[in-house]
């Protein structure tokens, strides 16, 4: 009889048990920049032939099914997003955020986080955007009561319920947006770790035991986010676009990458994958497991019809611009972020090469762009102006001062003191040849700089092309920003770049040792 009732006790121990553990899939995206069609390998725009063929990846339509199929496979589902919706290609140049609301509304987002850029437009068109939105839009490590736009209307933190449960949501954006970005002067970022932990310690006297952060800012600082905070159970991730995954030897890192009790994920980026990621949870909020992957958002995920015939509708206005023919690439033209952000890559050297061209019986001697500003590659083949504006797609234009031969030598100290850190800011150069010590002390990073063949002389007054976004400062070229004779009202990168390709097709990329690493 004792050990009936034993056993009896035990049993409903565990059932109590197993009732306690919470189990909740994250479905998250980030970095999706206005990829509402569907996109090469190459992170461009895919054609509708080669779509048919089974050839292309992500867009929107594909986007909705996977969300659709992975809510009827879970109970309880959250679906975030990491931010940057904005920017990348026409779709957002001519709709800004509107269509990118719609989209997100549809499929049932839950919460994101603010982007840098979602601020290229400033707070104006980032008020808009979330006033268009069915849900929340967060940033907890930014003061935002003296912008008029954002003050009383940001949330840093919100929380939803699932199967009974409290579920906080925190956000995220770096912490160097005014330089990356247009978010004005009465906007004060601050260190993301006390703005997490300031919500994090208000959730947990609310009761809230279940935590997530929606976070901008990178791989690395996403790691130090969890290694510094307490109370923290997920990351999901964005800015670095970094592809995670425990069964790709390509991969960043595992998927979850796990500091501490921490989880965090990342999805790449354009739409390409779906993040899911599945979490159990005790009953005091404790993670029990976290496992899944990116899910690859390739043909075998059906297109939905009704969000296709949007999309196919939204691009009737851009088709004439972008399916304008302006030369042939004999090969693919490799602009991917991995490559561009560490070092040179042939799409940032054929921007360099042709924003110099354009200048250079002008009196300018470099070009030095930011590897940030390259946003995507070429296919081998037919190149067409669409797929220019999405390399290029910020609608900078040319800017031209004058630097001297120290002041060449601060600007490249600022490109090279990231390296490794999928910081935007690698320079990008044309007209001359650098090597550096990444590892070096800051101030001693610049080895050997050569222009126009000779080595580089301090006093001297050099030329310099670069971007109206560097010229203000962007990518923390602060050097830039006092620079004399300047310029900044020149034509559009994309455009000069446009007709660069065209005025040497077929074009044939180069990758050379312009800008080389050396060692201590």
């Amino acid at each position: 009889m004792l050990k009936t009732c034993l056993a009896a006790a035990t049993l409903a121990l565990s059932a109590g048990m197993a009732t306690a553990e919470f189990h909740l899939t994250i479905l998250h995206t980030n970095d999706f920049h206005a990829r509402f069609e569907p996109i090469t390998k190459y992170d461009n725009t895919c054609g509708a032939e080669d779509n048919d063929a089974g050839k292309c990846f992500g867009g929107s339509a594909r986007l909705a099914t996977a969300i659709s199929e992975a809510r009827g496979r879970h109970e309880n589902t959250i679906l975030v997003d990491g931010g940057d919706q904005f920017q990348g290609t026409l779709f957002y140049t001519y709709y800004k955020g509107t269509l990118a609301a719609k989209m997100m509304n549809k499929m049932g987002y839950d919460a994101m986080t603010v982007g840098n850029h979602e601020f290229d437009d400033g707070p104006e068109v980032l008020r808009g955007f979330m006033d268009a939105l069915n849900f929340p839009i967060l940033m907890s490590n930014a003061d935002v009561t003296g912008e008029k736009q954002l003050a009383g209307v940001m949330q840093k933190s919100t929380i939803i319920s699932r199967g009974g449960e409290r579920i906080g949501l925190i956000g995220v954006t770096p912490q160097n947006t005014d330089e990356l970005a247009s978010p004005g002067p009465y906007i004060v970022f601050y260190d993301p770790v006390d703005g997490v932990q300031t919500q994090v310690n208000l959730m947990r006297d609310a009761g809230v035991n279940k935590i997530v952060v929606l976070s901008h800012s990178g791989y690395l600082v996403d790691q130090r986010i969890a290694a510094e905070t307490e109370g923290v159970d997920v990351i999901v991730g964005g800015h670095s676009n970094t592809y995670l995954h425990s069964d790709d030897e390509d991969a960043s890192g595992p998927y979850p990458t796990m500091v501490g009790d921490t989880a965090i994920v990342q999805a790449y980026a354009y739409g390409k994958f779906l993040g899911e990621l599945n979490v159990v949870f005790d009953e005091a909020g404790e993670i029990v497991s976290a496992s899944g992957a990116p899910v690859i958002m390739d043909a075998s995920v059906a297109e939905d019809d009704s969000i296709k015939v949007r999309i196919t509708e939204a691009a009737l206005p851009l088709n004439k611009i972008r399916n304008e023919v302006v030369g042939e690439a004999v090969e693919a033209i490799d602009g991917s972020s991995d490559t561009c952000r560490a070092g040179p890559c042939a799409m940032g050297i054929a921007m360099a090469e042709a924003m110099l061209e354009r200048v250079k019986d002008q009196g300018i001697d470099i070009a030095m762009t930011n590897g940030g500003g390259v946003r995507s590659g070429i296919d081998q083949g037919e190149i067409t102006k669409g797929e220019v504006l999405t390399v290029a797609p910020f609608q900078n234009t040319m800017a031209t001062f004058r630097l001297t031969g120290a002041q060449v030598i601060e600007a490249l100290e600022n490109g090279f003191s990231k390296v490794g850190e999928d910081a935007g800011r690698f320079p990008q150069v044309a007209g001359m040849t650098v090597t550096y010590d990444a590892s070096a002390d800051p101030g001693a990073r610049v080895r050997d700089v050569m222009i126009g063949g000779a080595a580089l002389e301090m006093d001297k007054l050099y030329g310099v092309v670069s971007n109206n976004y560097l010229r203000g400062g962007g990518d923390g070229y602060a050097t830039f920003v006092d620079a004399a004779d300047a310029y900044d009202f020149g034509p559009d990168v994309a455009d000069v770049l446009a007709d660069y390709l065209t005025a040497r097709t077929p074009f044939t990329p180069i990758v050379d040792d312009r800008i080389k690493p050396v060692g201590p």
